[in-house]
C-alpha cells in the first residue's frame, strides 16, 4: 500500500479521521498477513515509510507506522504519506554451539531483536 492519507476534513472530526487512518492502515497489515506465505519462507514481514510526503518518508518498522501518523496529525500536517510493503522472511536460527544439545538451542527467533 503506498498511500497519501489526508488528515484534515472539513466538517470531520480530525481524531475519526485519524482513527479511520490508522484502522485502515491495520487491515492492510492483516489482510496481508492472511495471504499464503510463499515456499521456503516462514512469515511476512513488512517494509515501511511515513511522512508528510513520499519525498521526505522515513523508514521505519510496523510497530513505529501508527506513532509516526500521529506524530505527523500533532504537528498539524494536512495529510500523510504511508508506505507499507509486504515481503516473505524466513525466520533466522540461533546458531548451536558445539557439544550443546538442549530444546532452547534450536528454537526460532525473531530476526527484529
Amino acid at each position: 500500500m503506498k498511500k497519501s492519507f489526508p488528515l484534515q476534513a472539513e466538517g470531520k472530526n480530525p481524531d475519526r479521521i485519524l482513527e479511520a487512518v490508522k484502522h485502515e492502515v491495520r487491515k492492510y497489515a492483516r489482510r496481508e498477513g492472511r495471504k499464503t506465505v510463499p515456499e521456503g519462507f516462514d512469515y511476512w514481514d513488512f517494509d515501511c515509510k511515513v511522512g508528510i510526503s513520499p519525498e521526505v518518508a522515513e523508514v521505519a518498522t510496523f510497530a513505529q507506522v501508527v506513532p509516526m501518523i500521529d506524530a505527523a496529525a500533532k504537528a498539524g500536517a494536512s495529510s500523510c504519506y504511508v508506505e507499507v510493503l509486504a515481503k516473505p522472511v524466513l525466520r533466522l536460527r540461533k546458531p548451536v554451539a558445539d557439544g550443546e544439545e538442549g530444546p532452547n538451542t534450536r528454537d526460532l527467533i525473531d530476526p527484529q531483536n
